[in-house]
């Protein structure tokens, strides 16, 4: 059960009194700072004075009431349901908690990181890490498995794959001790958000194995639908060391559990996949054959389709079909302007106003977009192998209208981006 100190301080923090204001009264304001970091044990008498002061109670009356909606909120968390339905059920809790001790309250905190992550409010997760930091010394087991599970979220959300991998590994550490404590699924979604990250730092090798580690549970639990996210990310994998046999197999694996599923997301995101391994194989037919299949499918968010207008538009110009290069830039234009928010879809924007200005030969604007904003951009994201599509594709533009230096300029910047992408 959590110390009494610990709830103390927690509590105040969260009701934003000084420790002057609750030690006003009852005790001095050292008396209390032992009392909150469990230096010294404070009287029944003193313990209630306090509480009293901050509105709570430390009884168990309602003990089992509370693990059980705790239960059913953290797998509501797990699994993403319904936002509504979240925040409703926190709401309820919360409403509990601020007037009980429980032995769950830290949990309970630690599961605020996970929740604030899923509503996108990115400043309350940090600030709920930084509330929790100074009571993480005092975290049995389980509560440091979420504890750096969860701010490997974080940290994920920030795309920092290099801090997210730090705490996910961590998180793994403490797994080992939790044989009993944690269900398989969460060891299995563990190994598949590490397999995740290290396709995301391009660790393709320990990407693969911890996508098995994860597909070999998902497959004993009959969890179809995360053994067909294993199989997409065992095909990127076995794509990048040109294993393409392997990677085809993994794609098609993934599309079969996704139409078993009726997984119109899952199912898309294969198709993005396999488009992506038959461009990179220079098999243009196959690949547009794949992309065609998401860019119209409306079950589809706007932001996806237009990943997937961005790969097309880059296909077609490629094979120099102009004529359905322009048709599908028109509708990628269409896409963003569906999006109020640009940032979401910035890297897409670039795409599609790079081939815009081509065909139109605005070359001045051509020149000026890629060169002052995308590729500046790219390099801030580290997006090498995007870095060496388009620095060679400006490259190509000068040789054209007899800009030699400045063709070898670009030609460069595409050979040390894929130097950078040969040393990740």
């Amino acid at each position: 059960m959590m110390e009494i100190g610990s709830f103390i301080k927690l509590q105040r923090t969260k009701q934003e009194k000084t420790l002057g204001e609750l030690a006003e009264g009852v005790v001095s304001i050292s008396y209390l700072s032992k009392i909150e970091n469990s230096k010294t044990q404070a009287s029944p008498e003193i313990i209630k004075l306090l509480c009293n002061r901050l509105g709570i109670q430390i009884d168990n009356r309602e003990e089992e009431l509370i693990k059980e909606k705790l239960n059913d909120w953290f797998s509501m968390l797990f699994e993403v349901n319904n936002k509504e339905e979240i925040i409703k059920a926190y709401e309820e809790i919360q409403e509990i908690l601020d007037r009980n001790l429980s032995e769950n309250l830290l949990l309970f905190e630690i599961h605020k990181i996970r929740y604030y992550l899923i509503l996108g409010e990115y400043d309350e997760a940090a600030k709920k890490i930084n509330e929790l930091k100074g009571l993480s010394n005092n975290f049995d087991s389980l509560q440091q498995f979420y504890w750096y599970k969860f701010r490997g979220n974080y940290y994920t959300a920030l795309s920092d794959y290099s801090h997210a991998m730090q705490m996910y590994k961590k998180s793994e550490e403490k797994s080992g001790y939790l044989e009993y404590d944690l269900e398989e699924i969460e060891i299995a979604d563990l190994n598949y958000t590490i397999a995740v990250t290290h396709s995301k730092l391009r660790n393709t090798l320990e990407a693969i194995e911890y996508a098995n580690k994860a597909l070999d549970i998902y497959m004993k639990l009959y969890n179809f639908l995360r053994c067909a996210q294993c199989h997409n990310i065992l095909g990127i994998s076995y794509r990048r060391i040109k294993m393409y046999d392997k990677a085809i197999k993994n794609y098609n694996l993934a599309l079969h559990l996704g139409k078993l599923n009726n997984n119109r997301q899952l199912i898309q995101l294969t198709n993005q996949n396999l488009g992506y391994l038959y461009s990179t194989k220079g098999n243009s037919i196959e690949a547009i054959k794949h992309y065609t299949e998401v860019i119209y499918d409306k079950s589809i968010q706007p932001v996806e389709r237009l990943a997937t207008v961005s790969s097309l538009v880059r296909e077609y110009y490629t094979i120099k079909n102009y004529e359905e290069t322009r048709k599908i830039v028109n509708y990628g234009q269409e896409l963003i302007e569906e999006i109020s928010d640009i940032e979401s879809c910035r890297i897409f924007y670039y795409v599609i106003y790079t081939y815009h200005y081509l065909l139109t030969e605005e070359y001045d604007k051509f020149e000026a977009l890629v060169k002052q904003d995308f590729l500046p951009y790219l390099q801030k994201h580290e997006d090498y192998a995007s870095v060496i599509i388009y620095s060679k594709l400006l490259a190509n533009h000068y040789e054209k209208i007899h800009k030699y230096k400045d063709a070898s300029k670009y030609y460069k910047e595409a050979n040390f981006a894929y130097e950078q992408i040969i040393n990740i």
